[in-house]
Parts: structure tokens; C-alpha cells; sequence
């Protein structure tokens, strides 16, 4: 479906700033999210597959070489353990599952680890499934689709003519290449950015545009967390009002696509969170982030019950999802694991842990002993500033 507005009228909904204003906006992008979706949700969860030592500049990520952030690091876990994590995952709700790894492609060795861990969550979850592991062929998207994944996650992450700011390394162009070959081998597309990386109103509609032109299955939007020790450290946190209303504006651009907030919405939108899933969500990245704390998914699941959206584990999340499968292509069930085990008698649950991703126990921080200069010339940013991720592993320590 076409954006509901032009490009002109979206820059004049960029320039409120009353809150009353916003609320109308918000009000809008709800009904248009109602009458595409009705009240299904699409709550995503992800596990942190590998971690740290990353070549590449990207100048919010700590993983960078080039960033001046403790590295976030662990080696590419094992298909049991990515599969341990997903049913953590779906025990505490999530529809789909996501595995996540660093830099911009992964060994032949590593790749077939994500082969075989889908696999085991096809077969032992009812899960619907994600990667996300940087620029790929289309050999490896079709090898990614006969293992059982759905959709493959590759962000653009800003408008193009602000790209160049982001990262020097990795090519806006083969971005695109990356999400085309995604899209031939009959994979659905997440494909989104991050928001408050310098850009302007300008260059916001820009990538909204952009994105409309890609025509994604889903759009995640992060909202930037500064990193100490990154090109963008030192950067101020988005207002919560001006946040809401760029997720409204984004909802009336892209009308059919899942939106789902991810990284940065704890720190950016405090109270304001149920307020965003009204501005036009389907969902939101359930739990914890690559490297930084979320909520708990009792309070993920919350604020879309409090909307009156539903947020129940379906019967057919593996077989035939709701209406956020456009492609439909996929077919056959898969076994709901742990709804068989909630109806057993008590022992049956001994095992079963809820337990997602913990950035803040699970990741093993370590310095860099050279840190490279940013190839841009950029200085890193924000060093000494505590984040609430050290303030929980200071805690737990203790």
C-alpha cells in the first residue's frame, strides 16, 4: 500500500512540538495500525550469537575495533545453546526468535552453526525464526530458507545521504544488495535503522521513503543509547514526545509493514513506552538487546494489553503466522514445546527456566589493547560516563 502522506506533509508533521498535536498524530497512526492488524502482535525475542571484535566503524556500536568501549565479546555459541535460549525465549511469550551476530559475514564455520541452531528451533520450538548476520549471497540466503528461518534481518540504518556519518566500512549499496538477494531466495525482509544519530527532519523522511521504496515485511526502529567510547557517545537522548511522534509519522509512511521498537526505548521513552506502541507498533524486541538491558517481559507484554492487543502465544506461530507473514510461504506445524509442558503435572516443569538473554551476566567485557583510529577521522565520544548496563554488572558483583 502507497504512504498515507507526501513527503511534504510529513516534514509540516515533524515540525509539532505540542504535546496535544502529537496525541492527534498518535490517534491516526492507530487507527491506521487497527485497520491493517486488528489487535495481533508480533513480539520478537533474540539471543546475542556472537559478540565483540568487530571490523567494522559503525559509529554507534561498541563491538566496533574502533570504538574505545570495553569489547563485548563471546565466540559464536553452539546450536544447543542457541536453542536453549529460544525456548527461554518462547517460555516468556515471544512469537518469533532472532539469532544475532557481529560484524559483516560470518566463517563457513560459524555460518553452519546458525544453520544447524535453526534447525533445532524449527523442530523443538513453535517459534517463528529470524537472523540477523550481516551482508550474505544468495547462496547462503537460499541455505538459510531450506533450514527452516523466515526472515533475515539487514538495517540500512540511516537515509542515504546521511550513511556516510554512520559508517565508512560497510557500503549503504551493498546493503541493498544484501536485502535484494534476501528477497530472491523467497525470505521475508526486516529492514529498519536507528533514530538521533545527527540526522536531520529532513533526512528522517528521507529514510522513511527509502524504506517504503524497499517495501519491507517488517520495520524495527532503535532510538540511539549512547555508547561511551563510540563516534556517537556524547550524543543527548531523544525526548520521549518527539520520539513518539516520528514512530506515528514513520506508521503513516509505511502503513503495511510490521513496526517493532528495539534498542534505546527504556532510556528514550520512559513512561512514554505504552504511548509509542500506539503510535503504530506490532511489537517490540521482547526483553534485552545485543549488549544493553530492555524490560521484563511481563512489562513488554503489558503495555500492548493495556491497548487491548493481544499478546497470547497463537497456535500457529510456526505454521501459518498471523497476519505478519505476507509471503505465506510457509507451511507444515511445528511442536508448541512448552505449552505441552505447562499441561503436565508439576514435574515436567523442573526443567523448564525462563531465562532470555542477559547482556549484564552473560557477556565478558574486555579492553582493547590499541584501539585503531576511526578511519573518518572522528574522535570517539563519552568515555567516563557510567551506563545502566556496568550500574547492573557492578550489582551483581556485589
Amino acid at each position: 500500500m502507497p504512504p498515507l502522506i507526501t513527503p511534504n506533509e510529513a516534514l509540516e508533521l515533524g515540525e509539532i512540538e505540542d504535546h496535544a498535536e502529537i496525541e492527534a498524530l498518535v490517534e491516526w497512526a492507530w487507527r491506521a495500525r487497527r485497520e491493517r492488524f486488528g489487535d495481533s502482535t508480533d513480539m520478537c525475542s533474540l539471543v546475542n550469537a556472537k559478540s565483540g571484535g568487530c571490523a567494522e566503524d559503525c559509529g554507534f556500536c561498541a563491538q566496533s575495533k574502533y570504538a574505545e568501549a570495553d569489547t563485548p565479546r563471546h565466540a559464536m555459541m553452539e546450536p544447543e545453546q542457541i536453542l536453549e535460549h529460544a525456548r527461554a525465549a518462547e517460555a516468556a511469550g515471544a512469537h518469533r526468535f532472532c539469532m544475532v551476530t557481529q560484524g559483516q559475514g560470518l566463517s563457513k564455520r560459524d555460518f553452519e552453526k546458525v544453520l544447524e541452531g535453526v534447525k533445532l528451533v524449527s523442530e523443538h520450538t513453535n517459534l517463528k525464526r529470524c537472523v540477523s548476520i550481516g551482508h550474505m549471497s544468495g547462496q547462503r540466503a537460499k541455505a538459510l530458507k531450506q533450514a527452516g528461518v523466515q526472515r533475515v534481518h539487514h538495517n540500512v540504518e540511516t537515509a542515504a545521504s546521511y550513511y556516510p556519518e554512520v559508517s565508512s566500512t560497510v557500503r549503504y549499496d551493498g546493503r541493498l544488495r544484501t536485502i535484494d538477494a534476501v528477497r530472491e531466495a523467497g525470505l521475508e525482509t526486516c529492514v529498519g535503522g536507528i533514530l538521533n544519530l545527527g540526522e536531520t527532519r529532513e533526512q528522517r523522511v528521507e529514510m522513511a521513503f527509502q524504506l517504503a521504496g524497499i517495501d519491507p515485511t517488517s520495520v524495527p526502529i532503535n532510538l540511539l543509547n549512547p555508547r561511551p567510547g563510540t563516534k556517537f557517545g556524547d550524543r543527548e537522548l531523544m525526548d520521549p514526545w518527539e520520539t513518539v511522534k516520528w514512530i506515528a509519522i514513520f506508521r503513516l509512511i509505511l502503513p503495511d509493514a510490521l513496526f517493532r521498537l528495539c534498542g534505546g526505548r527504556v532510556e528514550n521513552l520512559g513512561e512514554l513506552q505504552t504511548t509509542a506502541v500506539k503510535a503504530g507498533l506490532n511489537g517490540v524486541m521482547m526483553g534485552n538487546f545485543l549488549t544493553t538491558l530492555g524490560n521484563t517481559p511481563d512489562e513488554d507484554r503489558s503495555m500492548f494489553e493495556e491497548l487491548g492487543l493481544n499478546v497470547a502465544r497463537q497456535s500457529d506461530n510456526g505454521a501459518n503466522p498471523r497476519p505478519d507473514n505476507r509471503s505465506g510461504w510457509l507451511e507444515g506445524e511445528t511442536p508448541d514445546v512448552v505449552g505441552a509442558a505447562l499441561t503436565e503435572p508439576e514435574p515436567a516443569l523442573a526443567g523448564l527456566e525462563v531465562r532470555l538473554w542477559d547482556p549484564a551476566s552473560q557477556l565478558h567485557f574486555q579492553r582493547k589493547r590499541a584501539v585503531p583510529g576511526r578511519p573518518d577521522g572522528a574522535p570517539n565520544t563519552g568515555q567516563g560516563r557510567e551506563t545502566r548496563e556496568a550500574r547492573a554488572r557492578r550489582a551483581q558483583a556485589a
